[in-house]
């Protein structure tokens, strides 16, 4: 490609609401233009990299024996009320009525439709297992979009879904598909790790994410990097103290802390360790016939509520946090000064997390404004908790594998692989003849990459001062020629043309910049768009034989013989 047949539309400064460096670098870059709040127009730039991204999930996905087809982005919405997601899904699922007054909707996921296929024609063991996938634009409507197009409105996604007659089975497409999405993410160059997740409104059994990992990822990702263990801190165990609780030392006595209501405030006040204060979490769960169950959840005055595992507690299950009003409801006492001890068990169940469960001496709020209590023991001074791990695991937590202790990184998920079971097969009625000839549910898997979102994740993960450092795999261009007086020099002209041939020739994807402009302008503009490898032809350099070969990270150019550079342009391409 040459730039003059090109559209190159760089701009020196981001927009003014441009939020994070991928946003800000592919508005700069002309990869993207904003049409409305979470909706971007690809330019032809841009869309090379998502068609580089997507002719690789493609290739991966056919190689693991998956079949491509399309769906349609429009969907009646009598599928999601016959899967029962409908009034589930919320706001972020746009509706409307076609001419005649039925119900439609724009899909943000296909699990519905893909489940009404394959019941429509699939009727015995014999046509399973299958896996069907499609690489779409997806919408969901976003109650603030933001990042770009790492949490656009409009996205294009590859999602795929698994059918099976037995969990055996699906259990080895996931693992199929866990070795897919690896190899997938390997080929685009990127640094990542696959965590163990929950499930979410997807629902299902085991579930895996993707994340490219970037100091700006939106999620927490404990790993330990003595073994294979990951997961997003949503559902990274929290271990239990491998030391029993102390006995205990002091005796109870309630103290005087006016006006001290965090944790940090009454560590401070009475010159204690925050680890010693035990913090309580007023919280409701609305039962039947308008009644409410209320609870406390203990924490260490250091530790955060993790609410997903805190919301499989069976005797909690969904709940929300008290209302100021309902804590003096239950406790006599505002928030700030709440504790377990003495409390009407009728009332108030108490759930303690695991690290709370073994210790001794504490301090926690005395349901007295004002006031707090020290030397707290559990089976002296109130009675042992119900135990659960409720918690975010913390930088130096043991391992859950007990191969080491965990760090804590930043991801950005852009993949998505569930065990979902027969979740939407039973609610469909998606059901196959067995050997026997008895009617028996599918199961199903679902497995989603978002596609244009790891163009963003990516340029997260590799930009400078200069621009977007990106992949040769998924780079616009994977080289560029820019010769120094293209239309003022005849030999240099020359030169430039017969390299843009044979590296054409040689199967490079190459551009050259025969426009016009200034060598500063073409040395940044092919920075910021991200191309990896950079040749520049010069007069005096010709006259020795030599171009000056630049990568896009690399501090110094060097100058290479003009015999050589196809050689090394393959090696490094090669070596990726």
């Amino acid at each position: 490609m040459r730039t003059s047949q090109f559209f190159f539309t760089t701009l020196k400064e981001a927009p003014a609401d441009a939020e994070v460096i991928s946003q800000k670098l592919m508005l700069r870059a002309g990869y993207i233009k904003r049409s409305a709040a979470g909706i971007y127009t690809w330019m032809p730039l841009g869309l090379r990299v998502l068609r580089k991204v997507e002719n690789i999930v493609r290739e991966e996905m056919n190689g693991a024996g998956a079949l491509e087809l399309l769906m349609p982005a429009v969907q009646p919405f009598e599928l999601w009320e016959e899967s029962g997601r409908g009034p589930a899904y919320g706001p972020e699922l746009l509706r409307f009525k076609d001419r005649h007054q039925r119900d439609f909707v724009i899909g943000p996921t296909h699990e519905e439709v893909i489940t009404d296929v394959v019941r429509r024609d699939v009727k015995s063991y014999r046509q399973l297992p299958i896996h069907l996938y499609q690489i779409q634009t997806k919408f969901r409507d976003e109650i603030r979009p933001r990042f770009g197009v790492m949490r656009g409105r409009e996205f294009l996604m590859k999602d795929g879904y698994s059918f099976h007659t037995s969990f055996e089975d699906l259990v080895r497409e996931y693992g199929n598909m866990y070795a897919t999405y690896s190899r997938i993410f390997t080929r685009l160059g990127l640094k990542f790790r696959a965590v163990a997740a929950d499930t979410g409104s997807i629902g299902g059994d085991g579930s895996h994410e993707f994340h490219v990992l970037a100091d700006s990822g939106e999620d927490d990702i404990a790993f330990c990097a003595d073994s294979d263990y990951a997961a997003n801190v949503e559902l990274a165990e929290a271990v239990a103290p491998s030391t029993p609780r102390a006995a205990p030392v002091k005796a109870l006595e309630k103290v005087a802390t006016p006006g001290k209501m965090a944790c940090e405030d009454v560590a401070e006040f009475l010159a204690v360790d925050i680890k010693q204060i035990v913090k309580s979490i007023a919280v409701v769960s609305e039962e039947e016939e308008g009644s409410k169950r209320f609870a406390l959840l203990l924490l260490r005055g250091d530790h955060a509520l993790n609410e997903i595992k805190a919301g499989k507690i069976p005797a909690l299950g969904a709940f929300r946090f008290a209302s100021d009003s309902e804590a003096q409801e239950f406790l006599g006492c505002p928030p700030g000064y709440i504790g377990p001890v003495a409390v009407d068990a009728q009332k108030v169940a108490i759930f303690a997390d695991r690290t709370v469960a073994a210790m001794s001496d504490f301090v926690c709020g005395a349901n007295e404004a004002g006031y707090h209590l020290s030397g707290v023991n559990f089976g002296r001074d109130l009675p042992e908790p119900a135990v659960f791990d409720i918690r975010n695991v913390v930088a130096g937590d043991a391992s859950p594998d007990g191969k080491g202790t965990l760090d804590i990184c930043r991801g950005i998920e852009v993949g998505h692989i569930f065990q979902l079971r027969t979740k939407y097969a039973k609610a469909l009625n998606c059901a196959f003849l067995d050997e026997n000839g008895k009617s028996q549910i599918m199961e199903m898997g679902c497995y989603g990459i978002g596609v244009s979102r790891i163009v963003g994740a990516a340029i997260e993960q590799g930009n400078d001062e200069r621009g977007i450092l990106l992949p040769a795999a998924i780079a616009p261009f994977e080289a560029c020629i820019v010769p120094m007086g293209y239309h003022k020099n005849e030999t240099v002209k020359a030169a430039a043309d017969a390299l843009f041939a044979k590296l054409k020739a040689a199967g490079i994807d190459a551009l050259l910049d025969d426009r016009n402009e200034r060598p500063g302008v073409m040395f940044a503009d092919m920075e910021l768009i991200g191309i990896p490898h950079r040749i520049v032809i010069g007069e005096r350099t010709l006259n020795e034989g030599k171009l000056e070969y630049k990568g896009r990270s690399d501090s110094e150019a060097c100058l290479i013989l003009e015999d050589e550079i196809l050689d090394l342009l393959k090696s490094k391409l090669c070596n990726g």
